[in-house]
């Protein structure tokens, strides 16, 4: 284990799941996510387990937020912020 690369990916987790809940846009928020996920996809294979780092990646990080992108632009804004 190489513990400053986990420590490094770890924090960039949090910073990403702060950000996202934190920003006020919604399509920045989904790209913060899509970030997110990729980052805990490389947590999970420094960790050893290849199997969810992959589902992780193909699902969470690139279906997932492709959808969510999708989501986004298809709504409208009630107000103007």
């Amino acid at each position: 284990m190489n513990v400053p690369f986990d420590i490094i990916i770890l924090l960039f987790v949090v910073m990403c799941a702060i950000a996202a809940i934190t920003v006020r846009d919604l399509l920045s928020a989904v790209m913060i996510l899509g970030a997110y996920s990729f980052f805990m996809c490389l947590m999970w294979a420094q960790l050893g387990a290849v199997d969810v780092a992959f589902t992780e990646a193909s699902v969470s990080a690139g279906i997932g937020t492709i959808l969510l992108v999708a989501a986004v632009l298809k709504t409208t804004r009630r107000t103007k912020d």
